[in-house]
Protein backbone atom coordinates (compact mmCIF):
# COMPACT_ATOMS: atom_id res chain seq x y z
CA UNK A 1 0.00 0.00 0.00
CA UNK A 2 2.85 2.36 0.86
CA UNK A 3 4.41 1.80 -2.56
CA UNK A 4 1.07 2.44 -4.25
CA UNK A 5 0.64 5.73 -2.37
CA UNK A 6 4.17 6.77 -3.24
CA UNK A 7 3.58 5.97 -6.91
CA UNK A 8 0.28 7.87 -6.87
CA UNK A 9 1.94 10.88 -5.24
CA UNK A 10 4.74 10.79 -7.81
CA UNK A 11 2.19 10.69 -10.63
CA UNK A 12 0.32 13.68 -9.17
CA UNK A 13 3.55 15.66 -8.77
CA UNK A 14 4.54 14.83 -12.34
CA UNK A 15 1.16 15.96 -13.63
CA UNK A 16 1.38 19.22 -11.68
CA UNK A 17 4.92 19.82 -12.91
CA UNK A 18 3.90 19.13 -16.49
CA UNK A 19 0.96 21.53 -16.25
CA UNK A 20 3.19 24.21 -14.75
CA UNK A 21 5.75 23.72 -17.52
CA UNK A 22 3.09 24.01 -20.22
CA UNK A 23 1.70 27.17 -18.61
CA UNK A 24 5.20 28.64 -18.39
CA UNK A 25 5.90 27.66 -21.98
CA UNK A 26 2.75 29.42 -23.15
CA UNK A 27 3.59 32.50 -21.11
CA UNK A 28 7.09 32.63 -22.55
CA UNK A 29 5.95 32.02 -26.13
CA UNK A 30 6.92 34.97 -28.34
CA UNK A 31 4.12 37.38 -29.15
CA UNK A 32 3.49 38.00 -32.82
CA UNK A 33 2.21 41.55 -33.38
CA UNK A 34 -0.93 41.86 -35.50
CA UNK A 35 0.06 41.71 -39.15
CA UNK A 36 -0.64 44.41 -41.69
CA UNK A 37 -2.54 41.79 -43.69
CA UNK A 38 -5.03 41.23 -40.87
CA UNK A 39 -4.90 44.79 -39.50
CA UNK A 40 -3.94 47.05 -42.42
CA UNK A 41 -4.48 50.33 -40.50
CA UNK A 42 -2.01 50.63 -37.64
CA UNK A 43 -0.68 53.60 -35.74
CA UNK A 44 0.88 55.01 -32.58
CA UNK A 45 -0.03 57.12 -29.58
CA UNK A 46 2.46 59.61 -28.21
CA UNK A 47 3.01 62.34 -25.63
CA UNK A 48 5.91 64.52 -24.47
CA UNK A 49 7.51 61.32 -23.14
CA UNK A 50 8.58 60.47 -26.72
CA UNK A 51 10.57 63.72 -26.95
CA UNK A 52 11.24 65.27 -30.37
CA UNK A 53 9.64 63.20 -33.13
CA UNK A 54 10.73 62.94 -36.77
CA UNK A 55 7.26 62.95 -38.30
CA UNK A 56 8.56 62.75 -41.87
CA UNK A 57 10.37 59.53 -40.98
CA UNK A 58 7.21 58.19 -39.34
CA UNK A 59 5.24 58.94 -42.49
CA UNK A 60 7.37 56.41 -44.41
CA UNK A 61 6.45 53.56 -42.04
CA UNK A 62 3.62 51.29 -43.25
CA UNK A 63 2.43 50.75 -39.65
CA UNK A 64 2.05 54.47 -38.87
CA UNK A 65 -1.15 55.40 -40.65
CA UNK A 66 -2.42 57.40 -37.67
CA UNK A 67 -1.14 59.04 -34.48
CA UNK A 68 -3.19 59.84 -31.39
CA UNK A 69 -1.37 62.36 -29.21
CA UNK A 70 -1.85 63.49 -25.65
CA UNK A 71 -3.29 66.99 -25.45
CA UNK A 72 -4.59 67.53 -21.94
CA UNK A 73 -4.98 66.06 -18.47
CA UNK A 74 -7.41 67.09 -15.77
CA UNK A 75 -8.50 70.71 -15.56
CA UNK A 76 -5.30 72.57 -16.32
CA UNK A 77 -2.44 70.37 -17.56
CA UNK A 78 -1.48 70.58 -21.25
CA UNK A 79 1.08 68.32 -22.87
CA UNK A 80 4.16 70.38 -23.66
CA UNK A 81 4.59 68.88 -27.14
CA UNK A 82 0.96 68.70 -28.22
CA UNK A 83 0.88 71.83 -30.41
CA UNK A 84 4.15 70.86 -32.09
CA UNK A 85 3.07 67.25 -32.68
CA UNK A 86 -0.39 68.30 -33.89
CA UNK A 87 0.99 70.51 -36.63
CA UNK A 88 3.89 68.25 -37.59
CA UNK A 89 1.64 65.20 -38.00
CA UNK A 90 -0.59 67.17 -40.37
CA UNK A 91 2.40 68.40 -42.35
CA UNK A 92 3.61 64.80 -42.70
CA UNK A 93 0.21 63.62 -43.94
CA UNK A 94 -0.44 61.34 -40.95
CA UNK A 95 -4.02 61.11 -39.73
CA UNK A 96 -4.09 62.61 -36.25
CA UNK A 97 -6.23 62.50 -33.16
CA UNK A 98 -5.99 63.97 -29.66
CA UNK A 99 -6.61 62.39 -26.29
CA UNK A 100 -7.48 63.75 -22.85
CA UNK A 101 -6.48 61.96 -19.64
CA UNK A 102 -9.61 62.07 -17.49
CA UNK A 103 -8.82 62.51 -13.80
CA UNK A 104 -11.18 61.54 -11.00
CA UNK A 105 -10.23 64.60 -8.94
CA UNK A 106 -11.47 67.44 -11.15
CA UNK A 107 -15.04 68.12 -12.28
CA UNK A 108 -15.82 66.98 -15.81
CA UNK A 109 -16.87 70.50 -16.78
CA UNK A 110 -13.44 71.92 -15.86
CA UNK A 111 -11.70 69.20 -17.82
CA UNK A 112 -13.81 69.92 -20.90
CA UNK A 113 -12.84 73.59 -20.75
CA UNK A 114 -9.19 72.56 -20.72
CA UNK A 115 -9.75 70.47 -23.85
CA UNK A 116 -11.64 73.25 -25.64
CA UNK A 117 -8.80 75.69 -24.94
CA UNK A 118 -6.16 73.27 -26.27
CA UNK A 119 -7.44 70.97 -29.02
CA UNK A 120 -8.37 72.53 -32.38
CA UNK A 121 -11.58 71.37 -34.01
CA UNK A 122 -11.69 70.83 -37.74
CA UNK A 123 -11.87 68.31 -40.58
CA UNK A 124 -9.26 65.65 -41.13
CA UNK A 125 -8.97 64.42 -37.55
CA UNK A 126 -10.13 61.39 -35.59
CA UNK A 127 -12.76 61.73 -32.85
CA UNK A 128 -11.57 62.96 -29.46
CA UNK A 129 -10.21 60.14 -27.29
CA UNK A 130 -10.74 60.00 -23.51
CA UNK A 131 -8.13 58.08 -21.48
CA UNK A 132 -9.96 56.30 -18.63
CA UNK A 133 -7.72 54.25 -16.35
CA UNK A 134 -6.57 53.84 -12.76
CA UNK A 135 -2.86 53.97 -13.58
CA UNK A 136 -1.50 57.47 -13.07
CA UNK A 137 -4.82 58.76 -11.78
CA UNK A 138 -5.44 60.44 -8.42
CA UNK A 139 -6.26 58.47 -5.30
CA UNK A 140 -9.99 59.07 -5.51
CA UNK A 141 -12.10 56.20 -6.85
CA UNK A 142 -15.49 57.13 -8.28
CA UNK A 143 -18.58 54.98 -8.19
CA UNK A 144 -20.04 54.02 -11.54
CA UNK A 145 -22.78 56.60 -11.08
CA UNK A 146 -20.30 59.34 -10.18
CA UNK A 147 -18.10 58.59 -13.19
CA UNK A 148 -21.12 58.55 -15.48
CA UNK A 149 -22.28 61.93 -14.15
CA UNK A 150 -18.84 63.54 -14.59
CA UNK A 151 -18.50 62.21 -18.13
CA UNK A 152 -21.97 63.49 -18.98
CA UNK A 153 -20.97 66.92 -17.63
CA UNK A 154 -17.73 66.74 -19.63
CA UNK A 155 -19.51 66.09 -22.92
CA UNK A 156 -22.26 68.58 -22.17
CA UNK A 157 -19.60 71.27 -21.80
CA UNK A 158 -17.93 70.21 -25.08
CA UNK A 159 -21.34 70.72 -26.70
CA UNK A 160 -20.47 68.83 -29.88
CA UNK A 161 -17.27 70.77 -30.58
CA UNK A 162 -15.58 67.54 -31.72
CA UNK A 163 -17.82 65.59 -34.09
CA UNK A 164 -18.34 61.85 -34.04
CA UNK A 165 -18.58 59.39 -31.19
CA UNK A 166 -15.70 59.81 -28.71
CA UNK A 167 -13.10 57.09 -28.29
CA UNK A 168 -12.81 55.62 -24.78
CA UNK A 169 -9.33 54.27 -23.99
CA UNK A 170 -9.62 51.54 -21.33
CA UNK A 171 -7.68 48.66 -19.90
CA UNK A 172 -9.42 45.42 -18.93
CA UNK A 173 -9.80 46.18 -15.17
CA UNK A 174 -11.43 49.56 -15.90
CA UNK A 175 -13.72 48.03 -18.51
CA UNK A 176 -14.80 45.29 -16.10
CA UNK A 177 -15.41 47.64 -13.15
CA UNK A 178 -17.29 50.43 -14.89
CA UNK A 179 -18.59 49.72 -18.38
CA UNK A 180 -19.20 46.02 -18.82
CA UNK A 181 -22.94 45.47 -18.64
CA UNK A 182 -23.59 49.16 -17.96
CA UNK A 183 -22.89 50.75 -21.34
CA UNK A 184 -26.24 52.55 -21.22
CA UNK A 185 -24.91 54.77 -18.42
CA UNK A 186 -22.19 56.21 -20.65
CA UNK A 187 -22.18 58.17 -23.92
CA UNK A 188 -22.08 56.17 -27.13
CA UNK A 189 -18.41 55.61 -27.90
CA UNK A 190 -15.75 53.71 -29.79
CA UNK A 191 -13.68 51.38 -27.60
CA UNK A 192 -9.87 51.58 -27.56
CA UNK A 193 -8.59 48.65 -25.49
CA UNK A 194 -5.17 48.27 -23.95
CA UNK A 195 -4.20 44.60 -24.09
CA UNK A 196 -0.46 44.20 -24.24
CA UNK A 197 0.86 41.16 -26.11
CA UNK A 198 -2.50 39.42 -26.49
CA UNK A 199 -5.73 40.06 -28.33
CA UNK A 200 -8.34 41.75 -26.09
CA UNK A 201 -10.51 39.35 -24.15
CA UNK A 202 -13.61 41.34 -25.10
CA UNK A 203 -13.93 39.02 -28.10
CA UNK A 204 -13.53 39.61 -31.81
CA UNK A 205 -12.80 43.12 -32.98
CA UNK A 206 -16.40 43.87 -33.85
CA UNK A 207 -16.62 44.62 -30.09
CA UNK A 208 -13.77 47.15 -30.07
CA UNK A 209 -12.34 49.73 -32.48
CA UNK A 210 -8.64 50.16 -31.58
CA UNK A 211 -6.28 47.69 -29.92
CA UNK A 212 -3.18 48.96 -28.14
CA UNK A 213 -1.02 45.86 -28.44
CA UNK A 214 2.42 47.13 -27.35
CA UNK A 215 3.85 49.81 -25.08
CA UNK A 216 7.54 49.24 -25.83
CA UNK A 217 7.45 49.41 -29.60
CA UNK A 218 10.38 50.59 -31.65
CA UNK A 219 9.93 52.62 -34.81
CA UNK A 220 12.00 54.89 -37.03
CA UNK A 221 11.43 58.53 -36.16
CA UNK A 222 11.11 58.04 -32.41
CA UNK A 223 13.96 57.45 -29.99
CA UNK A 224 12.89 55.06 -27.27
CA UNK A 225 9.71 53.05 -26.75
CA UNK A 226 6.31 53.97 -28.14
CA UNK A 227 2.78 52.56 -27.93
CA UNK A 228 1.58 50.62 -30.99
CA UNK A 229 -2.05 50.24 -32.05
CA UNK A 230 -4.19 48.51 -34.64
CA UNK A 231 -7.55 49.62 -35.99
CA UNK A 232 -10.26 46.98 -36.15
CA UNK A 233 -10.97 46.40 -39.86
CA UNK A 234 -14.53 45.29 -38.98
CA UNK A 235 -15.54 48.67 -37.55
CA UNK A 236 -17.23 50.37 -40.53
CA UNK A 237 -17.87 53.60 -38.62
CA UNK A 238 -14.32 54.34 -37.50
CA UNK A 239 -12.66 52.93 -40.63
CA UNK A 240 -14.97 55.17 -42.66
CA UNK A 241 -14.01 58.15 -40.54
CA UNK A 242 -10.38 57.21 -40.99
CA UNK A 243 -10.67 57.19 -44.78
CA UNK A 244 -12.32 60.62 -44.70
CA UNK A 245 -9.61 61.94 -42.36
CA UNK A 246 -6.87 60.46 -44.54
CA UNK A 247 -8.25 62.21 -47.63
CA UNK A 248 -8.61 65.53 -45.76
CA UNK A 249 -5.03 65.35 -44.47
CA UNK A 250 -3.53 65.18 -47.98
Amino acid sequence: MKRICQALLAAILLAVASAAYLAYDRAMAPFSPPSLTDYPIQGIDVSHHQGPIDWKALATQPNVRFAIMKATEGGDHRDTRFAENWQAAKDAGIVRGAYHFFTFCRPGRDQAQNVLATVPSGPGTLPLAIDLEFTGNCGKVLTREELSAELQAFFAELNGAYPGKPIFYLDQPFLDQYLRGHEEMFPAHHLWLRSIAEEPSAGDCSRWSIWQFADTGSIAGIQGPVDLNALCPNDPDLTGLFRAAAQASR
